[in-house]
């Protein structure tokens, strides 16, 4: 039997505070003060400092000395690095679903890849929105890791996300019409899942991380020019 502690209040405060970056709400650089969150969320400023040492090893922060917790940066370079890493990953996820699973056990999950890329397609209409299409994406990838029953995967995969959503969020936020193209990669996705051909959607995944990668990395230069 597996128990599951409630959430801490310092993991509240960090999801908090962490969606706040995400959604650029919170800018690059920009400094957190303790106090004021402590004040705003009405808790203690030792929480505050706890939630902000989670959201460091989630890179989503920096602190200093003296200077206290800045948002981080996003440059080309921690970006390359962020997706050498999650495409490795995501590719692992993809051929051990295969390994487990017959294409007709998976049908359940490619029917989940198929909604996700309508929702990408529909993202412009007044039933969707960024947030939710980020969030049914990284429900697709649990419900994978579920399926193969890798619970180290599954919280490498995790811990990953408030990196990438921060990334997904800028694409989608600045380029809206690129989710149609992610859209057609994710239903490219599901048939190469359904025909439970393993190389190709290595392949597959790789181009989708690639595309992602590529369009975080031209807004990021275009906001340096």
């Amino acid at each position: 039997m597996r128990f599951e502690a409630p959430e801490s209040l310092s993991e509240q405060i960090a999801q908090h505070i962490g969606q706040r970056i995400v959604v650029r709400s919170l800018k690059p650089g920009e400094r957190i003060q303790e106090l004021k969150v402590a004040g705003e969320l009405n808790v203690s400023r030792g929480s505050v400092r706890e939630a902000l040492l989670i959201l460091e090893r989630r890179h989503l922060v920096e602190i200093y000395p003296r200077r206290g917790a800045v948002v981080s940066e996003m440059t080309l370079a921690s970006v390359h690095a962020l997706y050498d890493i999650y495409i490795d990953l995501l590719c692992m996820l993809g051929r051990k679903v295969l390994e487990c699973w017959s294409g007709h056990e998976i049908s359940a999950l490619v029917e989940q890849v198929r909604k996700h890329a309508s929702l990408l397609s529909g993202l412009k209409g007044a039933g969707s929105n960024p947030e939710q299409v980020i969030d049914a994406g990284f429900d697709l990838v649990r419900n994978a890791c579920q399926m193969v029953e890798n619970p180290f995967l599954q919280e490498t995969l995790e811990n990953f996300r408030p990196a990438i959503s921060r990334t997904y969020y800028m694409v989608l936020e600045n380029r809206p019409s690129e989710a149609a193209e992610t859209g057609e990669l994710f239903l490219k996705l599901a048939d190469t899942a359904a025909g439970n051909d393993a190389a190709r959607l290595q392949q597959v995944i790789q181009e989708y991380g690639e595309h992602q990668r590529k369009q975080i990395m031209h807004i990021l230069k275009e906001e340096s020019a």
